[in-house]
């Protein structure tokens, strides 16, 4: 049996007057304002946030009129949103499980951040969203939510309604005159979320995970064997960790991001098809287009590579996993992801230069990198004569330092073979 545990959320339903939902415009969430308004008899407040997802955001305001709400928040936060998140997960070097960016998960923390802000100034008591009971988002929502402002009540209908199939919530839809929106040519079978970062994808033919995904899936990148069959060379500034510029033109962080989606998408670099281990427990396929974030990785190592102190870049290294974890769960405003936060960017203050990359059938190659800051020294490193900068007798004594343990139980007897 089941431990019923007192909960520091929703006590009651009538303890709820306002509710802050994250609203997309969609069936999901316009079916939710309905449903919250009949089911908690309260005023809905909606919060539709552009975060670069390449759709018209707007139109949720008539939808959101025609469902009777009077306060409805439209926001652009696709520049906070590159510089105050995507950004700061880069100078990580970030990547959950050996291959996933963390395109959906670093795009929770704002959007949550948002509810709160909403929440405060409406004087809402609540907060409301449409992810699902058996995904991650949820998580990562709440523990934000709960971080922020500790009081809130967090009302998640998938985990209270019984509407859990497509017909039902149609059913819904009809029985309350709510109008749907019937998009003209052939319906994509998969559950997508798209941000600035990355385009996800799930469901269909995916949950097979020996089925090929089809190629008329992708949307952001062309197939690598179509990409264009000459390369694309490109010049990436850096300015403490992050980009400041391309082939020498200026740009925001989300230009920077729009931009490289673009050419990199053209030249078949981003997609990726993995099994993740979700934080609820269970495994899922997914499938996504992240461009830019995979050009955006291969060059900030380069950077990296020659203006960190080589045991600073392998700390971080060694750090790294720790910190995708935290972004993946949905500990973005926990203390300890804080603290690391705080040891990355001190990190950063080096690293400023320029990386020269090549994009080429799916490819994102380092062709060169240098920087004021560099500790790269070629009078040492060279193979030719360095006129006495380097004694290599040093080497020895360095050898038998190390070797000392070694040798040490090789003399006592330590069988290693």
């Amino acid at each position: 049996m089941r431990p019923d545990f007192p909960s520091i959320g929703l006590s009651n339903v009538s303890s709820v007057n306002k509710v802050v939902l994250a609203y997309s415009g969609g069936l999901d969430t316009s079916v939710i304002v309905k449903w919250l308004q009949e089911e908690y008899q309260c005023e809905v407040v909606t919060f539709t946030a552009d975060i670069g997802q390449g759709e018209e955001v707007e139109p949720a305001r008539a939808k959101a009129e025609a469902l009777g709400v009077n306060e409805i928040y439209i926001d652009d936060l696709r520049e906070e949103y590159a510089r105050d998140y995507v950004f700061p997960m880069f100078r990580a070097n970030t990547i959950y499980e050996g291959e996933y960016l963390l395109g959906t998960s670093i795009a929770r923390p704002l959007i949550a951040k948002r509810l709160i802000e909403i929440a405060n100034e409406t004087g809402a008591d609540a907060i409301s969203h449409g992810a699902t009971g058996k995904g991650n988002d949820q998580v990562r929502f709440e523990l934000g939510a709960y971080a922020l402002k500790p009081g809130i009540k967090v009302i998640a209908p998938w985990r209270e309604w019984d509407l859990n199939s497509r017909d039902k919530l149609m059913e819904y839809c009809e029985k309350h005159s709510i109008p749907v929106e019937m998009k003209r040519g052939k319906k994509s079978p998969f559950s997508m979320d798209a941000n600035l970062l990355h385009i996800s994808y799930e469901g269909g033919n995916l949950e097979d995970p020996w089925s090929e995904a089809e190629d008329d899936m992708w949307r952001w990148t062309v197939s690598p064997e179509e990409a264009p069959d000459e390369a694309c060379y490109m010049t990436i500034s850096y300015k403490k960790g992050d980009i400041v510029a391309i082939d020498g033109e200026a740009m925001s962080p989300a230009t920077v991001i729009e931009y490289l989606n673009k050419v990199a998408g053209a030249h078949g670099v981003g997609r990726l098809d993995i099994v993740e281990n979700r934080y609820v427990g269970m495994k899922s396929r997914g499938c996504y287009e992240t461009p830019a974030g995979t050009v955006m990785m291969k060059a900030h190592r380069a950077i990296e590579s020659i203006t960190l102190d080589r045991e600073v870049a392998h700390m971080k290294d060694e750090l790294m996993p720790r910190y995708a974890k935290l972004i993946y769960n949905g500990y973005w405003w926990a203390p300890e992801r804080l603290m690391l936060q705080t040891a990355i960017d001190q990190s950063q203050e080096p690293v400023n230069g320029d990386v020269r990359i090549k994009l080429f059938k799916g490819s994102v190659s380092v062709v060169g990198r240098k920087s004021d800051d560099s500790l790269f020294d070629a009078n040492i490193a060279t193979f030719d004569d360095d006129g006495g900068a380097y004694n290599q007798a040093d080497a020895e004594g360095f050898i038998k330092l190390n070797a000392l343990r070694l040798r040490i139980a090789a003399n006592k007897g330590r069988d290693i073979l």
